[in-house]
């Protein structure tokens, strides 16, 4: 069953019920200010930081969900008198209301979403997105009466005001009841109203909710404005047609403007409400804080200079052309014409647009992670990285000063820091030991997109220490003898607290209900292994000996220094590749670890968890076991222990019984999340592993198995926005296998394209250029891939002959790498290959 369609021209998932299995949303903003928005106009908005600057409320585990977020009423007026009353009242987004629409279309496009729907003769669209560099999100409603009379719709734009702390905002009510502040500024053309609330001490930023048509009406106060007994379904002031023109002093401030439309026979009118961030230096914070009849008037000049800029239809309409045009540009820069529809909608627009909204986000804010506590990932910011940096390179530069500034002197890493103070996360800690490696393979992608690797001297801070400041590559340096200083008995890496599945905690022995199994350490005895930190070790091991070869007296090594240490690292990782290929393989696939008894996990000795896909697809992805038939051995097994239609499960059998010594893994019920869910993340590492294998129908197919295209008509069990990757799919063993949670913020988007764009098309950058090597299945026979890359643009036409050959501009050239291009200047290379 679908609800929906995709419409590829638009770029759009156009949904044709709000009655979705879930709320499916949409993520609006792409600098400093964000909004969240599903198909019947839920969500919540934020600067920069969910947590510290949220500026909406919205209430998880609500009855009924996703309502109180942005709520429009179009009530239609009449009767007779002075006076007119209300006959009817639905919403264009369908909620809060639950209005029954005559018609209904929600188009969920990049960067913007529309709703579109009729009710009485009246079509609305609404229109809302986030124009660049603004800290606002725009609403734009547009109204055509389609009846032979005239008809009075009263328009009511209403938000609920967050106080700021998320956190602070749904537990302190003793305070917040009381605190809460608001402006009120009507003006003949139309009504700006302000949230204000602790603006007078600390802070020194407020919002505005306006609309740019004059009002009949205003209400701060939600109590006045629901009234008693009632929710935003129904509020008191729609009921009885009148605002009240309340003013709230503590309790619940909200904003809520109304506007009366005349619309004639085959007329439309058009009004633009606008939800505003504004920040102001201390000095500036005040009208005129010398002025007694002035004192606590908040300085609104930069809010009314914020809202001209979008106070028209035709600048709101440049600012959406000027929107699509970024993201054309965006996704203009990794193209492919394969003649697979569903192949083509993922790689050109969904996996990026996933990517770009994952590099914002991070797992902070989502309808499933509320932005409370979580802030931006160590470990998932560096491999949401990978999926972004050729989209915009100087950011993703950016953002690996970010993360390198957390990372410990001894090279640990702070698990998680927040985006708006950028300092480390104590509430997490550190001691996932998987942590620092990350930063490898985020350095070694963007220089391998970029070229950039200057960026290896810039000088960067430990946990954000002034003064500590010491080049990237030292950086790298430690991250990468971290591992080596910190090897277990079986000289393999020690977990820590976890690796990469956080669920999987050897150290933790809890038995205290509500202990938090990532932050306790009660058996750390040093002896607990990662066989999948030692793939990586591998992989990213290679990278580091790879960037210190080609780059380290670039950075300010010697160049006899930069080559021992190389050899150093390099015996290093053969050490580890000899571990693994010993201590850690267990007959058939790798062993996931050993635990804090010396005893194998992930073995076919157990009765349950016998096999894990993480090594298998990290150790095969560094090449282990791919030059003695070990690698081959363990995708097999993989492929027939741990797969099913929905994809490759996390492990199998699932774990019946809590397992003190391996952690909160096994305190799922069996086939969901970390116990035998399918986790959508470390598929991608299977498809890459089965192409570097050669394995390239099943590489193929273990991309298809949770690609969101080719699952759409099974929207009704998968459950999620069929657009985009959820974190975990419920697996083989659970109840309700296929089911998925957790969408849209998850390592998925950026694993995936990985996959895809470097495996399975095979056009990966490397330091010294760009490979060319796809994996793709017996029904691609030609397909076109469009790359930019390096300031040239590459045009590579890749054609099915059973040979293999690469020829750049009309040169055949040996190999596999094509040499980046010097002063490319948007130049044009012509690549054809044979495969």
């Amino acid at each position: 069953m679908q609800y929906g369609h995709f419409d590829d021209a638009a770029r759009e998932y156009v949904i044709e019920t709000p009655a979705t299995p879930l709320p499916w949303i949409n993520y609006l903003g792409n600098e400093d200010f964000f909004s969240l928005i599903s198909n019947t106009g839920g969500g919540y908005s934020f600067y920069k930081d969910a947590k510290l600057r949220r500026i909406t409320r919205y209430r998880y585990n609500n009855v009924p969900s996703d309502t109180g977020a942005r709520s429009y009423y179009l009530t239609l007026m009449g009767g007779d008198g002075d006076e007119p009353a209300p006959l009817d009242t639905w919403s264009p987004t369908f909620l809060p209301t639950k209005t029954p629409l005559d018609s209904y279309r929600c188009r969920q496009g990049i960067g913007y979403t529309v709703f579109e729907a009729s009710r009485n003769g009246i079509e609305s669209s609404l229109t809302a997105f986030v124009p660049l560099r603004t800290s606002a999100e725009v609403n734009k409603l547009t109204l055509t009466n389609t009846t032979d009379e005239t008809r009075v719709i009263d328009v009511t734009g209403a938000v609920e005001w967050c106080l700021w702390n998320a956190v602070d905002d749904s537990t302190n009510f003793q305070r917040n009841l009381s605190t809460g502040e608001v402006e009120v500024e009507r003006r003949a053309d139309s009504t700006l109203l302000y949230h204000k609330t602790e603006f007078k001490e600390r802070r020194n930023h407020y919002a505005f909710f306006a609309v740019n048509r004059p009002t009949i009406g205003f209400d701060t106060s939600r109590d006045e404005f629901l009234g008693q007994f009632n929710g935003w379904d129904s509020p008191q002031v729609i009921a009885q047609g009148k605002a009240y023109d309340s003013v709230a002093h503590g309790w619940y401030p909200i904003a809520a403007n109304r506007v009366r439309v005349t619309l004639a026979p085959g007329a439309s009118e058009t009004l633009v409400f606008t939800l505003g961030y504004i920040e102001v230096p201390n000095e500036n914070k005040w009208e005129d804080p010398t002025d007694p009849a002035k004192v606590g008037i908040i300085n609104k000049t930069p809010a009314h200079e914020l809202f001209s800029r979008l106070a028209t239809t035709e600048l709101v309409d440049a600012a959406l052309a000027e929107l699509n045009a970024y993201w054309n540009d965006l996704l203009g820069i990794y193209n492919v014409e394969s003649g697979n529809d569903k192949l083509d909608r993922m790689v050109n627009i969904w996996h990026q647009y996933q990517c770009m909204v994952t590099f914002n986000m991070s797992r902070s804010a989502s309808y499933y992670e509320s932005g409370m506590g979580r802030g931006m990932g160590f470990r998932d910011s560096n491999q949401d990285l990978l999926g972004f940096v050729h989209l915009v390179p100087q950011r993703a530069r950016e953002r690996i000063i970010d993360i390198a500034s957390t990372q410990m002197e001894d090279g640990s890493a702070w698990h998680q820091y927040q985006p708006l103070t950028k300092k480390g996360n104590a509430d997490i800690g550190g001691g996932f030991n998987d942590d620092p490696l990350w930063l490898v393979a985020g350095v070694y992608a963007y220089i391998a997109e970029t070229g950039d690797a200057g960026i290896l001297a810039e000088p960067v801070p430990f946990n954000n220490v002034e003064g500590s400041e010491k080049p990237l590559l030292e950086h790298l340096r430690r991250s990468v003898n971290y591992t080596i200083d910190h090897l277990g008995p079986h000289g393999l890496p020690l977990i820590g607290r976890a690796d990469w599945n956080d669920c999987l905690n050897l150290n933790c022995f809890s038995s205290t209900p509500g202990e938090s199994f990532q932050t306790v350490e009660n058996n750390d005895t040093g002896i607990a292994e990662s066989v999948f930190i030692g793939g990586m070790f591998v992989l990213y091991g290679g990278q580091y000996a790879d960037i210190l070869e080609r780059h380290g007296v670039q950075a300010g090594m010697g160049e006899a220094e930069a080559a021992a240490e190389a050899e150093s690292i390099r015996a290093a990782v053969a050490d580890m590749t000899a571990a693994v290929e010993s201590s850690g393989w267990d007959g058939e696939w790798f062993l996931r670890a050993w635990d804090a008894y010396s005893r194998p996990v992930g073995t076919h000795a157990d009765t349950e968890g016998q096999i894990y896909i993480e090594p298998q697809g990290m150790c095969v992805m560094a090449g282990i076991g791919l030059d003695n038939g070990k690698a081959q051995k363990a995708l097999a097994s993989v492929k027939d222990r741990l797969t099913c239609d929905w994809g490759t499960a996390i492990l199998a059998p699932a774990y019946s019984t809590y397992r003190i010594e391996l952690g909160e893994i096994s305190t799922y019920p069996r086939g969901y999340k970390e116990n035998g869910g399918i986790f959508c993340h470390n598929n991608p590492w299977i498809s890459i592993a089965n192409a570097l294998a050669g394995n390239d129908e099943e590489a193929f197919a273990v991309y298809t198995r949770n690609c969101p295209a080719w699952l759409e008509d099974k929207s009704e069990i998968r459950r999620v926005e069929p657009y985009v990757y959820c974190q975990m799919v419920a697996g083989p063993e659970s109840p309700t296998p296929g089911e998925g949670k957790n969408s849209w913020l998850t390592g998925t988007a950026a694993w995936t394209f990985v996959d895809v764009s470097q495996y399975l098309l095979g056009v990966r950058p490397t330091l010294d250029g760009l490979v060319v090597e796809p994996h793709l299945p017996q029904e691609f026979d030609k397909l076109t891939v469009t790359r930019t890359y390096r300031g040239a643009t590459y045009r590579i036409a890749m054609r099915r002959t059973g040979e293999r050959t690469l020829s750049v501009d009309g040169h055949r050239i040996d190999g596999s790498v094509i040499p980046a291009q010097t002063n490319a200047n948007g130049s044009i290379v012509d690549v054809q290959v044979t495969f």
